[in-house]
């Protein structure tokens, strides 16, 4: 018991330094803005200061990358072509490397009668605010089965050729055993060089397309297979890996560095474990996660990004990722061989998050079914403050004692009126208590947490107040 002490009080001096507590908080990127659904972030161009948002209906809109902005363009309507059963909708855009010259950007939505997956290229009119509507060249149409597991994301790698994710077609289980089968498209993560066409097809396969020129009647277009639902995947800013969330089904949810020409196995493997046969399952050829986890800490990954932004020194070369069910928030290191030191940074359970994106100086943003855009700073708080004080802004104060044993105190401040939640949660992202849940005037304000029914580690308590959500780690010591 001494030694777990010990290690605890090492992480907590770890945490906390001398003089001031670093924080990673999530805040309203773009307060004076609501959209419908947001599903993806992008942006064209990295000496403009322009961003844009998808919504699933099939609008995307641009606005200046300001907290201040309060006002959008409508970038692209359409509205009218998308089908949104199931998991569809517009799922995912990408602008062409190349975009400031040639004016092309590629979208994905999933369309009805029959429902398919659709890929096209558009380009952006003569009001560089506006795309034009009418010069859609459609690339790619895929018949999905069920209105479930559709993928969605795209994205131009660091090759300057488009990546596109598919899911395994959808219903339960991979019924139709697509995630493993070449000859089809479903299940994989495509590569196309739309730069250039073959025969009839609006593009062409690049040259080193791992199924190129078989002789299995695999298709050539896929750059790596055995996939169950890789709705959100990204490459790494500086060192081009290839990071792909796929979602489970009943047991894990995974990450993969992905690579040319492997296979991930779903859906004789969901993750690390055996699926179809239930056990013994034949693992040769198949590659296994880098990282998962189970259902206790969600049900459906939401993947994310290396950090390679500025703002945040904490997150700085991790991968931070989200699960669309639990809400949890999360970072992991990646040395090029293994995956390490997985940390909670946040939890969202009243919310739905998406997608995550990134802006021309590589700060990451989070969508969420809420319609708003959420973004991580790291916040100082020094131990000389006033707690008595009317704070300049909304402040969540270091508990203390901390360590504790068995209770401590916490205190926040806020400028204005405010409904104002503070909650309680382990490592793992569940809720341990509620501690306030109500409207509050402006002021300071400190409530008590106890702790004697709980065992010892590290927890998380979480304020929620107007657009704000700050967050603090404590160490209960016993």
């Amino acid at each position: 018991m001494k030694n777990f002490l010990s290690y605890l009080l090492l992480i907590f001096l770890s945490l906390t330094g001398t003089d001031a507590l670093a924080q990673i908080e999530i805040v309203n990127a773009f307060p004076n803005l609501s959209f419908s659904a947001p599903v993806d972030f992008q942006f064209a161009n990295e000496l403009d200061n322009k961003v844009y948002v998808a919504e699933r209906a099939g609008r995307i809109r641009v606005f200046e990358n300001d907290p201040e902005t309060s006002e959008t363009n409508e970038f692209l309507d359409i509205r009218d072509q998308v089908n949104t059963s199931g998991e569809g909708g517009l799922l995912g855009f990408a602008f062409h490397p190349e975009y400031e010259t040639n004016g092309y950007f590629y979208v994905y939505y999933t369309a009805g009668s029959p429902f398919r997956s659709v890929i096209s290229r558009f380009e952006v009119s003569d009001n560089e605010l506006a795309a034009n509507e009418n010069s859609e060249l459609i690339l790619l149409e895929i018949d999905q089965p069920y209105n479930n597991h559709n993928g969605g994301q795209i994205r131009f790698g660091p090759d300057d050729y488009l990546y596109i994710a598919l899911g395994d077609g959808g219903s339960g289980g991979d019924p139709d055993e697509n995630g493993e089968d070449r000859t089809t498209l479903l299940g994989s993560i495509l590569r196309l060089d739309v730069d250039n066409t073959e025969g009839e097809l609006n593009y062409a396969i690049p040259p080193d397309n791992p199924f190129v020129d078989n002789n299995e009647s695999y298709r050539e277009e896929i750059y790596a297979y055995g996939l169950r639902n890789p709705y959100r995947f990204s490459f790494d800013a500086e060192t081009d890996e290839l990071w792909v969330a796929d979602v489970g089904q009943s047991s894990r949810e995974e990450i993969n560095i992905v690579e040319k020409g492997l296979n991930y196995g779903w859906n004789t493997m969901e993750g690390s474990l055996c699926y179809d046969p239930s056990s013994g399952c034949d693992t040769s050829g198949r590659e296994l996660p880098i990282y998962e986890y189970g259902r206790g800490e969600g049900g459906s990954i939401t993947g994310g990004f290396v950090y390679r932004g500025s703002a945040v020194s904490e997150m700085q070369g991790r991968y931070v990722y989200a699960d669309f069910v639990s809400g949890n928030i999360w970072m992991l290191s990646w040395d090029g061989e293994q995956a390490s030191d997985n940390q909670l940074i946040d939890n969202f359970n009243s919310y739905q998050l998406v997608g995550f994106g990134e802006d021309q100086d590589r700060e990451l943003y989070l969508t969420s079914f809420d319609g708003n855009i959420y973004t991580f700073r790291s916040e100082v708080s020094n131990s000389n403050e006033d707690e008595n004080d009317i704070a300049s802004s909304v402040q969540l104060r270091q508990n203390y004692p901390n360590p504790f044993n068995p209770s401590t105190k916490i205190s926040y401040s806020l400028n204005e009126s405010a409904f104002v939640s503070l909650r309680v949660f382990n490592m793992l992202g569940q809720e341990i208590e509620i501690l306030e849940r109500s409207q509050k005037s402006a002021g300071t304000y400190t409530v008590s947490f106890d702790g004697s029914d709980l065992s010892s580690g590290l927890y998380i308590y979480k304020l929620e107040a107007g657009a704000f959500s700050l967050t603090r780690r404590m160490i209960l010591m016993k």
